[in-house]
């Protein structure tokens, strides 16, 4: 944002619905896609302003692509990181990772338990989950308390290697203001955002055949498992059918999944070479 800044933009971040100190409603469907894509919308209403640069990193590159669906009026350009988009998926999500998975542990399906299962072992340990999700695929890590893959065995923090120290991208302070909200937040509203994935692909009907049209780049770790090792040409062909103007795949070498944060000077780079290329 600092960057962005001072390069001379109006770089604004908004807590995400359920996160941080912006509302948090209990139904799970109030975080199905097409509002997450409304709120987003409704902050650019705030600002005053009729288009904008839109930026989303993981959930909010699955969010900003579908405001590029909903509303591609109000975009001048897109940026993805993490995670790509490649159009909607042919069949129901739930079943397919349910025959995928079966009775295997996968964080999504674990999601979905009922009883709000998840959000209760993420609330009862905060600092256990987040201080084993911000890492750099080569921190240093404990062994996983769990290694058995059946689901039974047991939930998701112990699955994860705790870290042995904090990667040098994020300090003891970041660390804590992260937990520090999510301990008054709680997680139920960023685990409702899986909870929609099923409903998400009902809402997202009409726009099975659909492009996204507005100017796209998409930014990403070379080491980020959610492309699972996906070269730039691999990730740029996967992308075009979906995306009628891709202008760029950015992968960043030795960078995990928090590309902005573990390779900052290159993600602003990146950026700014885009978000210059429409001025006049």
């Amino acid at each position: 944002m600092t960057a962005l800044a001072a390069a001379g933009y109006r770089a604004v971040a908004p807590d995400m619905r359920g996160y941080g100190e912006t509302d948090k409603p209990e139904p799970v469907e109030a975080y199905d896609i097409a509002q997450l894509a409304a709120d987003m919308v409704g902050v650019v209403d705030s600002l005053g302003v009729d288009r904008v640069h839109l930026i989303g990193h993981d959930w909010g590159a699955m969010v900003a692509a579908n405001t590029a669906l909903f509303h591609p009026e109000r975009l001048t350009s897109l940026t993805l990181m993490s995670v790509p988009y490649t159009g909607r998926a042919p069949a129901q999500p739930s079943l397919v990772l349910a025959d995928l998975f079966g009775d295997d542990f996968f964080y999504i399906l674990y999601h979905n338990e009922p009883g709000g299962i998840a959000e209760a072992e993420y609330d009862a340990d905060p600092r256990g989950l987040l201080s084993r999700l911000y890492l750099s695929p080569d921190s240093p890590r404990h062994e996983p308390e769990v290694t058995d893959p059946k689901r039974a065995a047991g939930g998701f923090i112990p699955r994860i290697g705790a870290a042995k120290g904090l990667p040098s991208w994020l300090s003891q302070d970041d660390l804590d203001y992260i937990v520090d909200h999510f301990e008054r937040s709680g997680f139920r509203g960023g685990v409702n955002y899986y909870r929609n994935f099923d409903r998400n692909w009902e809402i997202t009907e009409p726009f099975t055949d659909a492009t996204i049209d507005v100017p796209t780049i998409f930014i990403a770790g070379v080491h980020d498992a959610v492309i699972g090792g996906a070269t730039a040409e691999a990730l740029d062909q996967n992308m075009s059918s979906s995306i009628s103007d891709l202008r760029r795949v950015v992968l960043i070498a030795d960078t995990g999944h928090w590309v902005q944060q573990e390779a900052p000077e290159q993600t602003n780079a990146a950026l700014l070479d885009f978000l210059g290329s429409f001025e006049s």
